[in-house]
């Protein structure tokens, strides 16, 4: 189980505009924020994509870098960032499951066509957000099994001016006997 204050997982992926994304040589002055999202199939990810997008000046302005990464592959991911009209936000794509399990995904099996009449790949991801330090210990994390009920990323920008402001530490580390 991956827990806050231990190293995060290796994550190395293609990104559309930016290159390789590889954790190991982001150095942010405060965080990296890890968006894992479904794929394009998804209604609610390119919903929440869109508001990332929106924020990601934001996370800027306080240190934290941002990059969204799915299981799909490059056209795919392509048509998500047009979607959500991506200008400053990296989008990743061919994050490999196993990969995503060693996140803490949760990894779910096609179901057909969604709502918006695209269909779901054999198996993805679902959604996982992560704030980690530069030195790749893990600050923050939230990860879902269902599309539903994320994160609030302006909620997220505004707790970060508190953290800041009091060198908060994170939270959640312990993992000894109860």
């Amino acid at each position: 189980m991956l827990v806050p204050r231990t190293l995060a997982p290796h994550l190395t992926v293609k990104t559309l505009q930016h290159g390789e994304f590889d954790l190991t040589r982001e150095k942010p002055s405060l965080m990296t924020l890890v968006c894992f999202y479904r794929g394009l199939h998804c209604p609610v990810c390119g919903i929440y994509l869109k508001e990332l997008e929106r924020m990601t000046l934001s996370f800027d302005e306080r240190g934290v870098s941002t990059i969204a990464i799915s299981s799909d592959g490059e056209d795919r991911a392509r048509q998500m960032a047009d979607k959500i009209g991506a200008e400053h936000l990296r989008i990743g794509f061919g994050l490999p499951l196993s990969v995503a399990r060693q996140w803490g995904l949760y990894i779910s099996s096609s179901r057909g066509k969604t709502s918006i009449g695209i269909e779901e790949p054999e198996l993805f991801s679902e959604p996982g957000v992560f704030l980690i330090k530069p030195d790749q210990t893990v600050y923050w994390l939230s990860v879902q099994s269902m599309p539903f009920a994320r994160p609030n990323f302006v909620e997220m920008v505004q707790a970060l001016d508190f953290v800041i402001k009091n060198d908060y530490p994170a939270r959640g580390e312990y993992t000894g006997e109860v």
